[in-house]
């Protein structure tokens, strides 16, 4: 029973090593090999520029072109704990200009929360968080982005991302990875403002319909390709 634990524990620490060392490279040329348009990025800088905090938020299954398109920023988001996948993400993110905070809404989700709170009461900061994740229900909001952005003042802008050729795979959601040489288009919308005296059933349907319909027109965009 030991060794087989002293060989899970070997196993996990190499997937976290070459995970975190290769994995950049892979995304870099996947997605830097795209062509990109980006349209409504004014939206969260023009609430920086007036001194505010932002949320980006995206469906899970898009998290990796959003992630890729926000790189190289200094923007913060979530990682989960304890587990080697959230490791690799940790180190990939960090390689790639995020600051990572650990924790998810099932392992370390408070301590994640309040860090998250404290970062966005300070002016001009973003923090990308996906109300979906990192384990569904897909497209179901869970409370988190929207406690924080009633409790902070922040403001949360929608956006989704998608590709002409990508790859998909299927979990509770369908997970996509945009292949090379692919057109990509990062679409944000405007901004979301939730007061505290706002319910929180409100706020998820606003939320939840921005991000649909931003979805929707993306996939417009690139043409609605068959996933293969």
């Amino acid at each position: 029973m030991a060794n087989l634990k002293n060989e899970k524990r070997l196993k996990n620490k190499l997937l976290v090593f070459f995970g975190g060392l290769l994995g950049p490279l892979f995304l870099r040329f996947f997605y830097n090999t795209n062509k990109w348009s980006v349209e409504g990025d004014h939206y969260y800088k023009n609430a920086l520029h007036d001194g505010k905090s932002v949320i980006i938020a995206s469906w899970h299954n898009t998290l990796l072109t959003v992630f890729m398109g926000l790189s190289k920023n200094g923007f913060y988001g979530l990682a989960g704990n304890h587990h080697p996948d959230a490791e690799i993400i940790a180190r990939i993110g960090a390689k790639l200009g995020w600051n990572v905070i650990r924790g998810s809404s099932t392992d370390g989700g408070k301590k994640a929360y309040n860090e998250m709170i404290e970062i966005l009461r300070q002016n001009n900061n973003v923090f990308a968080i996906t109300p979906d994740g990192p384990q569904g229900p897909a497209k179901i909001p869970k409370p988190g982005a929207i406690r924080a952005a009633q409790k902070t003042g922040a403001v949360i802008v929608p956006v989704a991302g998608q590709s002409t050729r990508r790859w998909s795979f299927k979990n509770w959601d369908t997970f996509y990875l945009t292949k090379p040489y692919a057109k990509t288009h990062l679409l944000f919308g405007e901004p979301l403002t939730f007061s505290k005296d706002d319910s929180y059933e409100d706020c998820s349907m606003r939320l939840k319909s921005a991000l649909d319909k931003l979805e929707n027109r993306v996939n417009e965009n690139v043409g609605l390709v068959k996933d293969n």
